[in-house]
């Protein structure tokens, strides 16, 4: 499955490698790509991870929006 995920607080690609790494970190992700231009990370994943993707963006200090 494939998810956009709208974000704030992530500006530079310093903070977009941040978010990258905790997200690819989660069990069930097969690949990660966060656009600071575009306030967006495009996940894809597998299984019901939808939840410990989103907590893994907020623990980088970037707020989820959906």
């Amino acid at each position: 499955m494939q998810k956009k995920i709208y974000v704030v607080g992530m500006f530079d690609a310093d903070t977009c490698a941040k978010v990258e790494a905790a997200v690819k970190a989660v069990a069930g992700v097969t690949n990660c790509v966060a656009n600071a231009d575009k306030s967006q990370v495009l996940v894809d994943f597998e299984g019901s991870a939808e939840d410990a993707i989103n907590s893994a963006i907020s623990s980088t200090g970037v707020e989820v929006l959906n």
